[in-house]
C-alpha cells in the first residue's frame, strides 16, 4: 500500500488529459507537491505544481529530470502517442515512433527513477496501458501497449525487492484530445483517476478501469478471434 497524502508524485504528460487529472486527484488526496511534465512545458500558479520540459524518447531528457526530481515517491508513466494505423500499411517510421514513446519512453523513466524511488523506501510505479494492450485491431498503438504490459510485468519482479509498488493500468477510451475523433462512448477523466488512485492506495497490482475492460480481460481465456476490439460503431 503506497500513502499518497504528504508525498511528492511525477506525473508524464501532466498537463492535459488523463495526466491532468491525476495531477488534481492527487492534490486532492493531499500530496505535497507534483512534478508534472510536457514537451513543452506552460506556467503554473499552484505552487504545489512544478511543470518540467520532458521528452521520454530522449535520454539526455529524462536522465535532466531524474537528477532534478530527486524527492519522488510516486512515478506515473502516462505520457504516450495514438497512432492506430495497420501494421502492414504504415510508414515503419510511425511504428518506431510509437514504441519509442509509449514502450521504451516508460522504460527509460523506470530505470532513472529506479533508485529515487529505492532511496525514497520504494514508493510506487504506475505505467498507464490499456484494453488495446490484450484487444486486437488498434495497429502500432496496440501492439505497443501489449508490449508495455509486459514490461510492467518484468519490472514489477525486478523492483520487488527494493519495495517498490508497481501498478499497470488498463482502461478504454477516456475522454481527451487524443481521442476526440474516436466515436466510442469515453470515460471522464476525473473518474479514471479516482479508480487508479483508489487501486495504489490499496496497494494493487493491476487496475482495470471500466466494465469493457474487464470484458476483454476475462475473453484472454477464449479464441484469440474474441479478442477484436471494435473502434467505430
Amino acid at each position: 500500500m503506497t500513502v499518497i497524502e504528504g508525498s511528492v508524485a511525477l506525473v508524464t504528460g501532466g498537463r492535459r488529459g488523463i495526466g491532468r487529472a491525476f495531477v488534481e486527484e492527487l492534490l486532492r488526496r493531499g500530496a505535497r507537491k507534483v512534478y508534472a511534465t510536457a514537451r513543452t512545458p506552460d506556467t503554473e500558479t499552484d505552487g504545489r505544481i512544478e511543470v518540467l520540459p520532458l521528452d521520454v524518447t530522449d535520454d539526455a531528457s529524462v536522465a535532466a529530470l531524474a537528477r532534478h526530481a530527486r524527492d519522488v515517491d510516486l512515478v506515473f508513466n502516462n505520457a504516450g502517442v495514438l497512432h492506430p494505423a495497420p501494421l502492414l500499411t504504415t510508414d515503419l517510421a510511425l511504428v518506431r515512433d510509437t514504441f519509442e514513446t509509449n514502450v521504451l519512453g516508460p522504460l527509460r523513466i523506470a530505470r532513472a527513477f529506479a533508485p529515487v524511488l529505492a532511496a525514497r523506501g520504494g514508493g510506487a510505479l504506475i505505467d498507464i496501458h490499456s484494453l488495446l494492450s490484450w484487444g486486437s485491431g488498434a495497429g502500432a498503438y496496440g501492439a505497443s501497449k501489449a508490449a508495455l504490459w509486459s514490461l510492467t510485468n518484468s519490472l514489477r519482479l525486478e523492483l520487488a525487492a527494493q519495495g517498490t509498488q508497481v501498478v499497470g493500468v488498463h482502461l478504454g477510451f477516456a475522454d481527451t484530445e487524443m481521442v476526440a475523433a474516436v466515436p466510442v462512448t469515453k470515460l471522464a477523466v476525473a473518474d479514471v483517476a479516482r479508480a487508479v488512485l483508489d487501486g495504489v492506495e490499496r496497494g494493487d497490482t493491476e487496475v482495470l478501469v471500466d466494465d469493457a475492460t474487464r470484458a476483454v480481460k476475462a475473453a484472454l481465456s477464449g479464441p484469440v478471434e474474441g479478442l477484436a476490439v471494435a473502434l467505430r460503431r
